[in-house]
C-alpha cells in the first residue's frame, strides 16, 4: 500500500481512508477495468458484420487492451476466480457475449435445438475466453523478447485458430505449401 500511495503521490493514510487493504484496491481497479473491457469488447462484437468477423474483432481488442496496460492487467487479474469477483464476473460476462452469435448460428443452421445450442456454444466460448486470456498473458510476458509476436499477426493467429481449431488451420497451410504430399 505504501507503494501504491507513494505513486498516486499521496499517503499511506488516505489510501487506507478509501481501500481497506490492497485487495480492496485490487477490487475496485479490476471492476473499473472490467467495465472498459467488456463496453469494447461489446463495441466490437456489435460492428462486425459477421460472426467470425465479431470473434476476430474481439480478439484484437482484447489483446490492444492488456498491450495499452499491462501493468494493470496483471494488478486486476490476479484476483479470484470466483463468479462473484469482478473478474469472474468479467469472464462470465465475455464468455456470455462470445456465445451469443455461436448459439444463433447453430441454431439457425440447425445443427442443434436452441437449448442443446445454447449449452454448447457456452462450452465453446469458455474454452475460448481462457485461451485468448492464456495466450494474451504469454504474449504481454514475450515483450522485449527475440519471442514476442506482433499484436496484429497475433491476433489473426489466435483467431484462425478459435474459428477453424488448430489442426485445421495448420492442415490448409500445409495443402497450400509447393511441396504438399500430392501437389505436382
Amino acid at each position: 500500500m505504501e507503494e501504491i500511495a507513494g505513486a498516486a503521490g499521496t499517503s499511506k493514510s488516505i489510501v487506507y481512508r478509501y481501500f481497506t487493504d490492497k485487495t480492496g484496491l485490487q477490487r475496485a481497479v479490476a471492476e473499473a477495468v472490467v467495465v472498459q473491457i467488456q463496453q469494447a469488447l461489446e463495441g466490437a462484437l456489435h460492428a462486425a458484420s459477421t460472426p467470425r468477423a465479431g470473434l476476430r474483432a474481439m480478439v484484437g481488442v482484447y489483446l490492444e487492451m492488456i498491450e495499452s496496460s499491462p501493468n494493470v492487467y496483471f494488478f486486476v487479474t490476479r484476483g479470484s476466480l470466483d463468479a462473484g469477483s469482478p473478474l469472474g464476473h468479467f469472464l462470465d460476462a465475455v464468455t456470455g457475449l462470445v456465445a451469443a452469435p455461436f448459439a444463433r448460428e447453430l441454431t439457425e443452421a440447425g445443427s442443434a435445438p436452441e437449448h442443446e445450442a445454447r449449452a454448447l456454444a457456452a462450452t465453446w466460448a469458455a474454452g475460448a475466453v481462457g485461451f485468448v486470456s492464456g495466450a494474451g498473458e504469454r504474449w504481454l510476458r514475450s515483450q522485449g523478447t527475440p519471442e514476442a509476436l506482433d499484436r496484429v499477426a497475433l491476433t489473426d493467429q489466435v483467431a484462425a485458430w478459435l474459428w477453424g481449431g488448430p489442426v485445421a488451420v495448420l492442415a490448409r497451410s500445409r495443402d497450400r505449401r509447393p511441396d504438399a504430399p500430392g501437389r505436382p
